[in-house]
């Protein structure tokens, strides 16, 4: 049994960020497909969880983003851990402070990096004008939430961390019910009469992803930090608890997961759970799944070793920026695949073509991650 790459990275980390990332890419169009060519219900299921809610509620394509964000904030305490060691001390908070700053600029420079790639991702050097650039971007939520999330964990002790961690999903949770929106009120949890979508009318440049609001928008962007802390949690309890027997590590896990689904499914009463507000009652509930979903890969992957069969999850993973970015329409891979098995496809029944055309999708893909991983080409940020 082995708990580390021989780098000492959690390979599970790489697996989860594939598995989350396999889906966006272009496993959703797979599952669609099949829901309509072979209707059974396990696919027709699966295919109904690979949408976004309307509003409140929670399916599994709900989930992609936060636990990507949750990965992230595990790695945290594994990244900062050499910086540490080279410094002979134990926690963050003793690094001295010009090694502080060095880590704050290299953090700020990372999130600059990631608030540029989303809005590239959303069109930004097409250069059709300002204001039909959106701002607010799924890499730009990531970098900003991590940032703030590290600045928490670098600054505070465990216990004023989990402090953070309440405060921000109590604060906001108070500011959503208690703050008035001009024409509306206070409380109101509606796409036009949020609170965070007025914060967005009203100081978000450019354009709004749905035009009164903004799923990755300013406001919202504050309990995302709470997401990328549970991963903080997550990483620090596992660096500190290596000695630790297996079964015991795994029954904290499972409890911690059970807690916050239960907490985020009692909170939904009163404050929904709902992905484009990013409430409080979500962070809690997809917290909770992220915790399962992390120890589901951990236990068989870094801990049985059952490797072999996440390798295509694993080249997913390593490179997810990059391959995520050039999903979102950066390279047409619709076109490469195509022309390299087009012609094979069009002898398949035509119900069946469009399940082949994504997994063909899929293919081209996997071989193009394959070849930067064999070569070792990352995309480092």
């Amino acid at each position: 049994m082995s708990n580390t790459t021989e780098s000492g990275r959690l390979i599970s980390l790489d697996v989860l960020r594939g598995f989350v990332m396999f889906w966006i890419m272009s496993g959703e169009h797979i599952i669609h497909a099949l829901a309509k060519a072979a209707p059974i219900p396990v696919f027709i299921w699966m295919s109904s969880q690979l949408h976004h809610t309307d509003w409140n509620g929670i399916t599994f394509y709900d989930m992609i983003f936060p636990v990507f964000l949750f990965v992230a904030g595990v790695s945290m305490p594994y990244s900062f851990d050499k910086k540490m060691i080279n410094a002979g001390v134990k926690t963050p908070m003793e690094l001295p402070s010009k090694e502080k700053q060095k880590i704050y600029l290299s953090m700020l420079k990372r999130t600059c990096i990631l608030l540029f790639l989303g809005l590239v991702v959303n069109g930004l050097l097409r250069f059709d004008g300002y204001n039909q650039t959106r701002f607010a971007s799924v890499l730009g939520r990531i970098g900003l939430a991590w940032f703030f999330a590290g600045m928490i964990y670098l600054n505070f002790d465990l216990k004023k961390q989990l402090l953070w961690f309440a405060g921000i999903l109590f604060g906001y949770y108070l500011v959503l019910k208690l703050v008035p929106v001009p024409n509306f009120g206070a409380g109101i949890l509606t796409k036009e009469g949020s609170f965070t979508s007025y914060i967005d009318q009203q100081f978000l440049p450019g354009r709004l992803h749905s035009k009164v609001y903004d799923p990755e928008g300013l406001f919202s962007t504050i309990p995302a930090i709470a997401t990328a802390l549970l991963g903080v949690f997550l990483g620090t309890f596992l660096k500190h608890s290596i000695n630790d027997s297996v079964s015991r590590k795994t029954i904290i896990m499972i409890t911690s997961a059970i807690v916050l689904i239960g907490i985020g499914m009692i909170w939904n009463y009163d404050f929904p759970i709902n992905k484009r507000l990013w409430s409080s009652s979500f962070v809690c509930y997809v917290g909770g799944f992220s915790i399962l979903f992390f120890t589901f890969f951990y236990l068989i992957i870094d801990v049985w070793g059952f490797r072999t069969w996440a390798f295509p999850l694993i080249i997913i993973g390593s490179n997810s920026i990059l391959i995520y970015m050039a999903s979102e329409g950066l390279v047409n891979f619709g076109h490469t695949a195509a022309f390299v098995f087009g012609g094979i496809i069009t002898f398949l029944p035509l119900i069946w073509q469009p399940v082949f055309t994504a997994l063909s999708i899929t293919l081209i893909q996997l071989l193009l991650l394959y070849f930067l991983y064999k070569r070792k080409w990352f995309l480092k940020i």
